[in-house]
């Protein structure tokens, strides 16, 4: 019962969550550009022009009708039409997701793999030469932007030393480099969290209790204390799975990766306002979900999570 509330709380903050995003992307993208109609007519344009494509957005009927159409057409999954192929949104959004989910699944699993063995080991041998090297790692990778990581593998990689291929996505090794390009600041955010929840781990009275029965320093370390430093990392682990989705844009572009990225700045670039508004509240969404996930794997592994 105790898991069933905790995850309607979770569920019911989630919906909340996407209603507001919601609602604020509706307004922002009719009041802070003004009239969309008008953005993408132009102001040379006639008032006919201005007119049709008003119709066409929906947006010559009353502001309160808008706004439940398209709380509607959310509960839907409608995100419209897009104004340039008159496709659907979501069906344009929903064939190019999966690259995107794979290339920001294949970069946190990058980063939990450089920064979880790393970050352990900085504790557990604090002050040495490992510590010291984690610390630097840490320190590069919240200072190198992703793009910038990307575009200097590109050079070195697929230009100097052509391991890898330059653009395209059709085979796994286009995905290596930009997934560590995304995974190496990630590693960098989670190896901090890591090597600080193991040091405080270590310093508890249940570890005092465990080498006063005699366990050896091994089980201590990683079988005790690990277990429980690992908790805060599945938090964190989620929402930077969700950054990730919004940073693999920019890294789309960099590695000509069709992806929601390189779809999101056409549309932009297009002034396609269907597309935008689709693109933002479906990355809402999903990021959202993530963290909706994460927060109940997170009260599984730690039932008390649930009581506070």
């Amino acid at each position: 019962m105790d898991l069933l509330r905790f995850f309607g709380r979770r569920l019911g903050r989630l919906l909340l969550t996407v209603f507001i995003i919601s609602t604020l992307v509706f307004f922002v993208i009719r009041v802070i550009p003004g009239d969309p109609a008008l953005v993408i007519a132009g102001m040379d344009a006639s008032p006919e022009t201005v007119q049709s494509i008003r119709v066409k957005l929906g947006t010559d009927k009353p502001m309160i009708v808008q706004y439940l159409s398209w709380l509607s057409s959310i509960i839907r999954f409608d995100f419209g039409n897009t104004m340039i192929s008159g496709e659907p949104v979501a069906k344009l959004i929903l064939e190019r997701f999966p690259l995107t989910l794979t290339l920001a699944l294949l970069g946190i699993s990058i980063g939990i793999l450089i920064a979880v063995p790393l970050g352990v080991l900085s504790a557990v041998k604090r002050w040495s030469f490992w510590d010291y090297f984690g610390l630097v790692f840490s320190q590069l990778g919240m200072a190198i932007p992703s793009f910038w990581l990307g575009i200097i593998l590109l050079l070195i990689f697929a230009v100097k030393i052509p391991i890898f291929p330059l653009f395209g996505s059709e085979t796994p090794a286009h995905y290596v480099l930009p997934a560590f390009s995304l995974g190496f600041a990630r590693a960098a955010v989670i190896l901090r969290l890591a090597r600080a929840s193991m040091v405080e781990e270590l310093s508890k009275e249940y570890i005092i209790t465990a080498r006063a029965k005699g366990l050896t320093e091994r089980m201590v370390k990683y079988k005790h204390a690990l277990k429980n430093a690992l908790l805060p990392v599945i938090t964190i682990t989620g929402i930077e799975l969700g950054y990730m989705l919004g940073g693999a844009i920019i890294i789309e572009q960099v590695f000509a990766l069709p992806g929601l990225g390189r779809l999101f700045l056409f549309g932009i670039y297009q002034r396609d306002f269907p597309l935008i508004q689709g693109g933002v509240v479906f990355v809402a969404i999903i990021f959202s979900l993530i963290n909706f996930l994460a927060d109940i794997l997170y009260s599984i592994v730690n039932p008390k999570i649930r009581f506070e």
